[in-house]
């Protein structure tokens, strides 16, 4: 009864929307990626963290001072073995604040999903759990919890989205659990959850960061796979795909990568792309690559291309002993003068968060009243 009463209080809030409260140095040959770089790569459109958090917010205010209440009645109930409503978990979630409070929401969660197993009764609606729960192991830095419940056989059947499996991937690879998130894709892959654009760079983005034979192969094979599907790859995951591949020392491979990017203007495809001719000896393109970045073709107000140090020093390493040394030379100098040569590494672009889309401040209503005489407006200018 008390869970139901604090659960009828908060009900709206949870429904409805939320308005108001709130690699390293090139050599010769081979590029040496760095691991310090630990970024995630989900934008904040994805995770929404801070849309969650203000969630959290109206919640604990509508119910200030129960917080503690309520966790005693639901451990309370879980002893009993009692049935847990759907309402109940949510607003649980919603409440928690700390490791301790996930604990008793990974064991009500575990005991949901066993119920509606049990009686082939899985339907939450429209309301999707996964994300909420993983949100919140986001939150509060819990990514081992958050990889042990996805992977536990039991709970199969409660995070069926994509967008958890998501999460807890970004969240292993911005801590450098690269091979707990490689397990995470073969977890999503054996339930048959579909893979997204997301999942296409996150996935690409852990093999580059494990640079193993094996990572190379699966890179390469879920690449191949989505192709064959006709689904739309992101540059973004192609570019992992390329340098992992140059890493690999297969300029073959990353060739072809590559040239299936429809779009290459971009500063990481244009650093990848003299990266790939120096590799491969077309030291000349390289150079034209470059120089092509310093004429002025673009509006003042555009940024122009940078190129990071490391791709342009790698570039002289190329040309040495050739006839194209000094135009290299002279070529990179004159970027480093017109400031388009950055200490960003290839390794830190590749690991850059998107930023995601802009938020449009919303539109104010149109003024009806007059500021000096406070009338409407028509009847102010009807009257002068």
């Amino acid at each position: 009864m008390a869970l139901g009463r604090l659960g009828q209080c908060c009900r709206s809030v949870l429904f409805e929307p939320c308005k108001t409260v709130l690699c390293g140095v090139l050599q010769p040959g081979w590029i040496q990626g760095r691991v310090g770089v630990k970024r995630h790569l989900l934008s904040e459109d994805t995770i929404k963290l801070q849309d969650f958090q203000q969630r959290k917010l109206v919640v604990a205010h509508l119910i200030t001072g129960s917080e503690g209440n309520y966790f005693q009645l639901f451990s309370q109930k879980l002893q009993r073995n009692e049935l847990i409503l759907r309402n109940e978990l949510k607003l649980l979630l919603h409440l928690c604040q700390s490791a301790d409070d996930m604990l008793i929401a990974k064991d009500a969660i575990y005991r949901y999903t066993t119920y509606h197993n049990e009686n082939r009764n899985f339907a939450h609606g429209k309301f999707k759990f996964g994300p909420l729960f993983m949100r919140l192991c986001f939150e509060l830095g819990l990514e081992n919890m958050a990889f042990s419940t996805l992977t536990d056989t039991r709970m199969k059947g409660f995070f069926s989205d994509t967008t958890s499996f998501n999460i807890t991937i970004d969240m292993l690879f911005m801590k450098g659990c690269y091979e707990s998130a490689l397990e995470v894709l073969r977890t999503m892959r054996n339930q048959g959850v579909s893979f997204n654009s997301d999942t296409m760079v996150l996935a690409a983005g852990t093999c580059y960061k494990l640079n193993t034979a094996e990572s190379y192969r699966i890179c390469t094979t879920l690449m191949e796979e989505e192709q064959e599907k006709g689904h739309l790859i992101p540059k973004h995951a192609y570019s992992f795909a390329v340098v992992l591949a140059l890493r690999q020392s297969d300029l073959e491979e990353a060739q072809s990568l590559f040239s299936r990017i429809m779009n290459t203007n971009g500063r990481l495809c244009q650093n990848v792309k003299v990266l790939i001719l120096a590799m491969t000896g077309a030291v000349a393109d390289a150079i034209s690559v470059l120089s092509a970045a310093l004429l002025p073709t673009s509006p003042f107000f555009v940024k122009r291309l940078e190129f990071s140090q490391e791709v342009v020093d790698f570039l002289r390493l190329k040309s040495e002993g050739t006839s194209l040394m000094v135009k290299a030379e002279q070529t990179v100098t004159q970027l480093e003068q017109a400031g388009q040569v950055t200490q960003q590494t290839l390794d830190d672009m590749l690991c850059q968060t998107p930023t995601g889309k802009r938020r449009e401040k919303p539109i104010q209503g149109r003024r009806r009243t007059s500021r000096r005489t406070l009338k409407p407006l028509q009847f102010t200018l009807l009257s002068e």
